[in-house]
Formats: C-alpha cells, structure tokens, sequence
C-alpha cells in the first residue's frame, strides 16, 4: 500500500507536519516493500488552493492514504474525490505514524470522525 505522510522535514525521523497542503515534505512510503521517498512539497509557494492541488498531487501519484495533522474541508473533499482515506496523527514522527498505521494502533482517527 503507498501512503503520504506530511513531514516537517525529509527523513522518516522527521516530525509529522500539521498542515496538508502547506507542509514542508512528502514522504511516500510503501508499506509491502519498506522503500519510501521524500519529495518537498511542490506547491508549498502557491498562493492559493495548495490543498486541492496536494490533493491531485496524491492522487496523480496513486497514494492509497493520506497521514497528516490536519486537512481543511476543501482537501478533504479533493482526497475524497479521489478515494484517498485520510488519518489524522496527533504528532510523533513519520517513522512512528508508519509503523503505528501498519499496525493499526495508536489513535489513529479518520477525517471526521471526533471520538
């Protein structure tokens, strides 16, 4: 399964970034292969619609779910569109946010849902 997780930095030691479409790295990762990649966020100097464009981005690059720290309702509605499932960490690292979606643990919580 390909995942993004949005990073503060390019390592998997990197901090999960809050933001979506204005974060600072994508890390891509391959939960069946281990390999993984960071690719600074294209659209990071945009001055509008980063969101939507991050969105397409995912969806052009055949990611099958979305960690992030947060997502606003236009991205949402774009990853949606595009059958892209969004987690939402509440911080750690990237390494971290992966081994715990591999394993399903550690409060991970879909877009949406409030418990």
């Amino acid at each position: 399964m390909k995942i993004a997780i949005t990073a503060q930095g390019p390592t998997l030691d990197s901090a999960i970034d809050p933001r979506f479409g204005r974060c600072q790295y994508l890390i891509l990762a391959d939960t069946l292969t281990n390999d993984w990649t960071a690719i600074p966020n294209p659209v990071l100097g945009e001055p509008g619609g980063a969101g939507i464009a991050m969105a397409q981005r995912l969806a052009q690059e055949k990611v099958e779910a979305l960690i992030t720290g947060n997502v606003g309702p236009n991205a949402a509605r774009a990853l949606s569109a595009s059958g892209i499932p969004v987690y939402i960490a509440a911080g750690g690292t990237a390494r971290q946010a992966l081994a715990d979606f591999r394993e399903g643990r550690r409060g991970f919580r879909p877009y949406g849902d409030s418990s």
